[in-house]
């Protein structure tokens, strides 16, 4: 196949896959495991409420949110919460910004 055709039949793939809300990422792992990810991908692909299961049974595993329907933060004020977590909070840390007038130039 045309290096050029290729690449035309590649951007329409991503282009329809894009429009059923798929997108295309890359992983890297283990060269054993890339079978078991390639179905596990294809599964949560599927609609319907066994591949919701399946999420929400992986998510629990890994221990991490199944990502929101509408794709905003499931909670609220999280940065600032994480800031307040720092382990510069109380440091002292002078965050100020110097302000001058800058250098003198002769025109």
């Amino acid at each position: 196949m045309d290096t050029s055709s290729r690449k035309l039949e590649e951007r329409d793939d991503r282009n329809s896959a894009g429009q059923h809300g798929l997108a295309r990422f890359e992983v890297t792992g283990l060269d054993a495991d890339r079978n078991l990810i390639c179905s596990l991908a294809r599964r949560l692909a599927e609609p319907g409420a066994e591949s919701a299961a399946l999420r929400k049974a992986i998510a629990a595993v890994i221990d991490t949110k199944p990502p929101a329907s509408d794709n905003r933060p499931s909670k609220r004020g999280g940065i600032l919460a994480a800031l307040r977590s720092s382990p510069l909070v109380g440091a002292g840390l002078d965050l100020t910004k110097v302000r001058h007038s800058g250098r003198t130039i002769d025109l």
